[in-house]
Order: C-alpha cells, then sequence, then structure tokens
C-alpha cells in the first residue's frame, strides 16, 4: 500500500511546486465557474421554439439599415460595446431620459453616440415584435445586429447565445470611469479592461473595431495643434496625416458634428487596416496609436497587423466574451415592449 507523505517532509522545491499546481487548478475552476455563472440561462437555440426566425428577422433589417447608412456598423458596434461596459448587455444604454432619470445614452461620454445605430436596434425591435410580440430581448437585439452589421461589412460571423434580459436599470450617474476615454494610458486602459473580465490581448483585439468608424475633432485635436513645449503636433504621429486633419478640424470656429475617420485606408471595410496603419503612425486616437507603441500591447497589434484571420479569430472570442458581461437571465430584468423605454 502507498504511503502519503505529509507536505511539510517535502523538499523545498516539492513543495513549491505542489502549491504552484495546486493554485493553478484553483485559478482555472474559479476561471471555469465564473466563465459558466455569467453565461447561466443563455443558449444558441433560445428562441427556437417561441421566435425561431429571429435571426433572419434582425439580419433583413440590418442589411436594408446599412445600406441606407454605411456608418450603421460602425455606430451599432460602439454602442453595443457602451451598453455591455455598463450595467453589462441589458440595452440600458437604449433608455431614454425623463424627467426624474437622467439615464446613461445621455452621459456626456454617450452625446456622441451615432443616431444610426440606435435606429438599427429600434427597427430590429419593432420588426421582431410583429411575429414575436414580448419574447425577445432588447438586449439580444443589439447582440444579433451587431454580430450581422460587422459580418455585412466584411469582418467574421460568430454564433450568438441567447436569452439575455433588459435591465431595469439606467444612470447616466453610472457611466463615467467604466467606459475607455481618449486620453487614458495603456496602464489605465488595461486596467479598466481588466475590472470587466478581459485581457489584454481581449483588448488589443476589440480596439480593432476601429477599423471602421470615426471619431470626433475634439477627441484628437490636442494631438494636432500645440501638443506639448516641444512638438506642436504629436511626434508620434504620421506629420502629414496630422496636418491634413487641420482642415476639417480648425483650431477657432470648429463644427462639433465634424468626424473623422477611423481608417484612414479601409473606412467602411472590417479588415486588419486598423493595426496596420497603428505601424505607420495613422492612428487617429492617442489610444489608438499607444497601443501600437506600449511594450505590453505592440507585439499583439504586430501579430494582427500580419494576419487578418488572425485578428478576426481574436475579435469574435474577444466578442462572444464581452457580450456575456453581465447578462441578466431568468427572472432577472424584463423583456422591453419599446427599447427605449422600460416597462410599465
Amino acid at each position: 500500500m502507498a504511503s502519503i507523505t505529509p507536505l511539510s517532509l517535502l523538499s523545498p522545491s516539492s513543495r513549491f511546486f505542489f502549491h504552484f499546481l495546486f493554485n493553478s487548478v484553483v485559478i482555472l475552476l474559479i476561471s471555469c465557474n465564473l466563465r459558466s455563472a455569467n453565461a447561466v440561462g443563455l443558449s444558441y437555440d433560445f428562441y427556437n421554439k417561441s421566435c425561431p426566425n429571429v435571426e433572419r428577422i434582425i439580419h433583413n433589417v440590418a442589411s436594408q439599415k446599412l445600406a441606407e447608412a454605411p456608418v450603421t456598423a460602425a455606430g451599432a458596434l460602439r454602442i453595443f460595446f457602451h451598453d455591455c461596459f455598463v450595467e453589462g448587455c441589458d440595452a440600458s444604454v437604449l433608455i431614454a431620459s425623463s424627467k426624474s432619470n437622467k439615464a446613461e445614452k445621455d452621459s456626456e461620454i454617450n452625446l456622441s453616440l451615432p443616431g444610426d445605430g440606435f435606429d438599427v436596434f429600434f427597427r430590429a425591435k419593432r420588426a421582431v415584435e410583429l411575429q414575436c410580440p414580448g419574447v425577445v430581448s432588447c438586449a439580444d437585439v443589439m447582440a444579433i445586429a451587431t454580430r450581422d452589421l460587422v459580418n455585412l461589412v466584411g469582418g467574421p460571423r460568430w454564433e450568438v447565445q441567447k436569452g439575455r434580459r433588459d435591465g431595469l436599470v439606467s444612470k447616466a450617474s453610472r457611466v463615467p470611469g467604466n467606459l475607455p476615454q481618449a486620453n487614458q494610458t495603456i496602464p489605465q486602459l488595461i486596467s479598466l479592461f481588466k475590472f470587466k473580465g478581459l485581457s489584454v490581448l481581449e483588448m488589443v483585439a476589440l480596439s480593432g473595431g476601429h477599423t471602421i468608424g470615426f471619431s470626433h475633432c475634439r477627441e484628437f485635436m490636442p494631438r494636432i495643434y500645440g501638443y506639448n513645449k516641444s512638438f506642436d503636433i504629436d511626434p508620434t504621429m504620421n506629420q502629414d496625416f496630422a496636418l491634413s486633419l487641420r482642415g476639417p478640424c480648425p483650431k477657432r470656429n470648429l463644427d462639433p458634428t465634424v468626424v473623422a475617420l477611423n481608417d484612414v485606408t479601409t473606412p467602411f471595410i472590417f479588415d486588419n487596416a486598423y493595426y496596420r496603419n497603428l505601424q505607420k503612425g495613422l492612428g487617429l486616437l492617442t489610444t489608438d496609436q499607444m497601443l501600437g507603441l506600449d511594450p505590453l500591447t505592440r507585439p499583439y497589434v504586430n501579430i494582427m497587423a500580419k494576419d487578418q484571420q488572425i485578428f478576426f479569430d481574436y475579435f469574435v472570442k474577444a466578442m462572444i466574451k464581452m457580450s456575456e458581461l453581465g447578462v441578466k437571465t431568468g427572472t432577472d430584468g424584463e423583456i422591453r415592449q419599446d427599447c427605449g423605454f422600460f416597462n410599465d
């Protein structure tokens, strides 16, 4: 019969290995449990009986809206991201403010969210309601429509688990500190994403969403005018690119509605050009360009710049993980009749 050696009698190296192995298993189990708990109640076939055509209905609306407004995909992706990072993926960002409540949508950082992105979600929800009233949540509509729009502009397609319910809270006061900002450092961004359960790799992959879309002048003007005492223009920025931005974004009499494309090469195609642009100093926002320079993120940028399929694979995994952040399921939350208002 085999004897059991007490841990205290093991050599120091053996004890170290034992603790390392034990801690690794514990971390793995905790990680698995967190992922499982996060997705409890979600399934791929959630609406198979209650609304079997839900994905087709949403796809048709997304296709039509994209044909009308090519910026819809970028808008929807950004809104979905802003929704999931505040209160979880529960469509709380779609709620309109009332006299007694200033909603997420009207927080300062969300005021620039594009109307076309909101419109596609509201349209899709109305179309679904006509066939399956009171069955499909706005949160699921957002997850499915965003996936379809990314795919329609050249990006990857993935399967969406469904069963999210709509949140019962939407407060502008809960937004600050939960969303990345253009003037943050890479360590600050890493800390924010880590708090949301997302790794550095996943942060870099999700940032690739900037391969479509645009930013308002005020978000990058500090880079192109009076950067610091030594440089008028941010030295990490391609100088010709910076000068070209001064036309639409003048120092005086700036039109606050004017925007610049995040990806100057293929702005309406979801590809890996964003990462190649960073290698050339063509990142629009400070946080974009820093991804290509910081030693913690640069290797991931280089990998995704080199191979578009690798970027797509990482992006899909990160999007699936993000889309399950803080989801409400079961009896938590509600199924809104109108995405802009809580049910009575």
